[in-house]
């Protein structure tokens, strides 16, 4: 089993990602076949050609529509057609939420009911034929994991339709938006460099929008744009080999496997005191946790063994902590994996008021509450009951929950 990855970052499309997929050597029958099946053989035709975009190679895909008509420019006709073939359900499956996904926004973009939604921008054929040419490759190459990075904003302005539009267009904002999709600020390309098309096949089939963790590289397919943009406008999608940190995390729904980096260093020069003031100090810097105990170390002495843990974009920050505010003259550096679970803190109404709680979701998608420590102590205070006590107490008589944030690891 092996692991895809689209490097989108110069920009990413409908007929990019088809192109690429035909470069990295998916058979053209994979693609006309599935169309077929809806009927539609005679309605388009293909043209793939191998050009350069700033002398570097691919290949550019070419949808061409023999009927001219948009049979097919309203959501409505385009599910009935895909619901009513014979593509296999996985398939057809992953069609139809492209295009739900893509219906959605479009609703809530002008302001009606998604029934309505007409895909004015794309031509009827040549959104069919990319969607489902992409959907049909994909699970033609079998892959264990997909990922992705984040796709770029792009910047100015793009003619439509209804005229000229900011970019992003608002599709592809909304899509942003309701899937928590970054997308990368580059103001030194005008025009769309993501367009609502590709973002959505992003959204659909990739598993995580990350980089791989190693780049074992099997094959590259490289889609080109038709647009000239100032430099290359291409797609990279490469062909890795087995992803075994991918496949424990799909084989694990619900925990979130993540990266930290592990400092340590094994101190017997200092105090207490200095201590504990290096403990707040990568506290304050981005550190999860910090721990600590004794040991003995070279000629007898009794030292403490300091342990942090932090993410790999706080490593640099705490690292520097470590030889600014210790006595140490060495770190010991691992990364490491560990599991989590979601979680997410809010507010909870009880018979004491307001409280500070924690919010985890288990891998079974039971919901669980913990009372912040600092807030059973303070509510133990004014109302002389032990902490246990107003625990209990809190627990039998929880109200709502009102989450302040998204969920998070």
């Amino acid at each position: 089993m092996k692991t895809l990855f689209v490097d989108c970052s110069c920009g990413v499309s409908g007929d990019m990602l088809l192109a690429g997929l035909l470069d990295l050597g998916v058979p053209i029958d994979v693609i006309n076949t599935p169309l077929s099946l809806l009927g539609l053989d005679t309605s388009y035709s293909l043209e793939v050609t191998e050009s350069k975009s700033f002398s570097l190679r691919g290949l550019k895909v070419l949808v061409k529509d023999k009927e001219l008509s948009k049979k097919y420019s309203r959501w409505i006709d385009i599910r009935k057609l895909i619901k009513d073939s014979s593509l296999k359900t996985s398939l057809k499956k992953n069609i139809l939420k492209v295009f739900e996904i893509l219906a959605n926004a479009e609703a809530s973009v002008h302001g009606v009911h998604v029934n309505q939604v007409h895909f004015h921008e794309i031509s009827s054929i040549d959104s069919i034929v990319d969607i489902t040419g992409v959907c049909s490759a994909i699970d033609y190459l079998q892959i264990q994991s997909f990922y992705c990075n984040n796709p770029p904003a792009g910047s100015g302005v793009v003619e439509t339709q209804h005229g000229l539009m900011p970019v992003p267009v608002p599709a592809v904002l909304e899509l942003a938006k309701n899937h928590n999709i970054k997308l990368i600020s580059d103001n030194n390309v005008l025009g769309e460099l993501t367009t609502p098309t590709g973002l959505a096949l992003l959204i659909v089939l990739a598993d995580f929008i990350d980089n791989p963790f190693t780049f074992d590289i099997d094959s590259i397919g490289i889609g080109l744009g038709h647009r000239n943009i100032g430099r290359p406008n291409l797609l990279r999608i490469l062909l890795l080999k087995e992803d075994r940190i991918g496949s424990l995390q799909k084989s694990c729904p619900g925990i979130i496997l993540q990266q930290v980096v592990l400092h340590q260093a094994w101190i017997d020069d200092s105090t207490p005191e200095d201590l504990a003031c290096l403990t707040n100090q990568l506290n304050e810097h981005g550190a999860i946790d910090v721990v600590s105990y004794p040991i003995c170390m070279k000629k007898g002495r009794i030292g403490v063994c300091l342990t942090s843990i932090s993410s790999l974009e706080d490593a640099e920050k705490v690292r520097n902590i470590w030889f600014s505010f210790s006595t140490t003259i060495g770190l010991r550096e691992n990364v490491e994996w560990r599991w989590i679970l979601p979680r997410r803190t809010g507010i909870c109404s009880t018979r004491f008021g307001e409280v500070l709680a924690k919010q985890v979701r288990r891998p079974d998608g039971k919901l669980t509450l913990k009372i912040e420590h600092d807030e059973l102590a303070r509510i133990s205070l004014e109302q002389s009951m032990s902490i246990e006590e107003v625990r209990q107490k809190i627990i039998l008589n929880l109200d709502t929950f009102l989450s302040d944030e998204d969920w998070s690891c």
